[in-house]
């Protein structure tokens, strides 16, 4: 049977100068029957299309802060790393598989990036923009329970699961501020920030804040979060 090909966004070293991958964001998708492919940086136009083209879904993962410039802002004292030619890439991927209505996964800061890229904004530093409140930045190890979720019940996250209040890990310092229009939560931690989001007028179009890459193997929740979105790859790869 032929496996979904999922393309996979890739993590960025400055220092090295080199793109890299965690292991578990491959790992958690092969062990739920797709084939990753990570994708490379510097592309333009034509090379999304033909990119998104190969694949049955895209991962957009984990990494550098979203430059606030993509949503109208200056940069706050407290924003992080940036890499615009990250930014970039995702720009052109999510572009093309938002038009071809391809299943869509984020993670971290992959539904920040969603979040933006479909209008909404960003908080570019929780503790210093919102306040002192629910710690989102866990130290290692990241397999384990930081804060709980609470579930929207009607959303596909709340049927996926069929629970009001989950676990999860958590290592942001950004999150979501303005939700975007068209977009809706899914689940929010106890301080309301926005911890899933979802797409009602997309086929797949689904994201999360914390790390299910970390915790798949420990939490039977977050294999199955995954399982959906490679089984809907898999429906694209059908089709």
């Amino acid at each position: 049977m032929r496996k979904p090909i999922i393309g996979v966004t890739p993590l960025y070293d400055t220092e090295r100068e080199s793109i890299w991958m965690l292991p578990g964001y491959l790992e958690v998708l092969k062990d739920c029957g797709g084939l990753p492919v990570i994708l490379p940086l510097g592309i333009d136009g034509a090379d999304g299309e033909q990119l998104v083209k190969m694949c049955d879904g895209i991962l957009f993962t984990g990494g550098q802060d979203v430059d606030p410039g993509l949503y109208g802002q200056e940069v706050w004292e407290f924003c992080g790393e940036r890499h615009g030619g990250r930014d970039q890439q995702e720009r052109e991927l999510f572009r093309e598989a938002f038009r071809a209505d391809m299943p869509i996964f984020g993670i971290c800061r992959g539904m920040q990036f969603i979040n933006v890229m479909m209008g909404g904004t960003l908080y570019q530093d929780l503790p210093s923009q919102r306040g002192v409140g629910l710690s989102h930045r866990m130290k290692p190890p990241y397999d384990v329970r930081w804060h709980d979720v609470e579930l929207v019940s009607e959303s596909p996250l709340g049927k996926l699961l069929g629970e009001e209040l989950i676990g999860v890990n958590s290592c942001h310092h950004q999150a979501i501020r303005k939700l975007a229009p068209g977009l809706k939560a899914m689940a929010c931690a106890t301080d309301r920030i926005v911890e899933a989001l979802y797409c009602p007028d997309r086929r797949f179009l689904q994201a999360v804040q914390w790390h299910p890459e970390f915790s798949w193997r420990r939490d039977e929740r977050q294999r199955r979060i995954m399982e959906a979105f490679v089984e809907a790859c898999r429906q694209e790869e059908k089709e």
